[in-house]
């Protein structure tokens, strides 16, 4: 980038977006509506910016970063903690919505994330269905549990709200199964997805909106964008226990529970599994390890077009075309 490099960050709360600018130190505040997130963009453009970041809010950034977008300004969301660890290696320890934007545009310009495509329209739909999803299996869960003690005056009333979810989550089952089935490109992933023995419909959804990039990263990549790759932790003649740490939470413990179920029926992460535990691994790190081979083997899978067949599978964990 050159010397006269632009950059930008926004603060994004409910109401409002705090816009910082760095080097010409411009600030303002729009409100965070769908007009307020065109009015930024609209003002972004007169300075190009080589890079505006945001943080991720729960998805109250959305209409921001899609408006940016639009226009062709490079654009990265980024984990709220990796923004503030950084606030707090420079000094900055007071916080409010002005000083984070101020933040979050000194972090662009020093760290320089690398922008990624956005999730188009239907990945978010597919998100959305996903969060309620798993707030309508936390409220089964709960109901649930509650009527094993609950007093026989309101069992009768938990019964029809148990009953009442149930129908709920069925309906959003569907809603998932038809969005895939809406799209040509989506139901030949899915298909993809669902023959690995382990992965079902609920994992495949995840890994469809959560990962877009699958099949389109190598191995190192995407393993460290699920979060499921070692870090080292060394210090001098220290040599620290690897760790997995970071990345998406939704699809790291998406795949955690494809893991499990694998390391029961699907032969190869079985044996896989298995000879790390004869090793002495202990059974957690076993399953960690099964987490990254089978998500090396979907990334492969689905850069090749080819569907589950354990023959074909290498034991690194890459497909080889028959």
């Amino acid at each position: 980038m050159s010397t006269n490099a632009v950059f930008a960050g926004i603060d994004v709360s409910k109401a409002h977006l705090d816009v910082a600018v760095r080097p010409d130190e411009i600030e303002w505040r729009s409100p965070n509506t769908d007009t307020g997130a065109r009015e930024v963009a609209d003002r972004l453009k007169d300075p190009h910016p080589d890079l505006v970041v945001l943080e991720a809010t729960g998805g109250m950034e959305i209409p921001a970063a899609s408006a940016l977008a639009v226009l062709g300004v490079p654009v990265v969301v980024v984990n709220p903690r990796q923004v503030r660890d950084f606030a707090k290696s420079t000094g900055r320890l007071a916080k409010t919505d002005a000083l984070d934007a101020r933040v979050l545009a000194h972090f662009a310009e020093a760290v320089r994330p690398e922008p990624r495509p956005l999730p188009d329209e239907q990945a978010r739909q597919l998100s959305a269905l996903l969060s309620r999803r798993r707030q309508i299996s936390e409220m089964l869960t709960a109901e649930r549990n509650r009527l094993q003690s609950a007093d026989s005056t309101v069992c009768r009333r938990l019964n029809v709200h148990i009953r009442w979810l149930e129908r709920e989550l069925s309906d959003i089952d569907n809603n998932l199964d038809e969005a895939i089935k809406a799209s040509p490109l989506w139901r030949v992933k899915s298909d993809i997805l669902k023959s690995v023995p382990g992965i079902g419909p609920v994992v495949s959804f995840t890994l469809l909106s959560e990962l877009p990039e699958l099949g389109q990263l190598n191995r190192k990549e995407i393993a460290a964008l699920a979060g499921v790759a070692p870090l080292n932790r060394d210090s001098g003649t220290l040599a620290g226990r690897r760790t997995v740490w970071g990345g998406r939470a939704r699809v790291r413990a998406a795949l955690y529970m494809a893991a499990l179920v694998a390391s029961r029926y699907n032969p190869v992460i079985k044996d896989f599994y298995l000879r790390l535990c004869a090793r002495g691994k202990p059974k957690k790190v076993a399953l960690t390890a099964c987490m990254r081979k089978l998500l090396l083997i979907l990334n492969s899978m689905v850069k090749n077009k080819e569907k589950w067949n354990a023959s074909n599978t290498r034991d690194r964990g890459v497909l080889i075309s028959a």
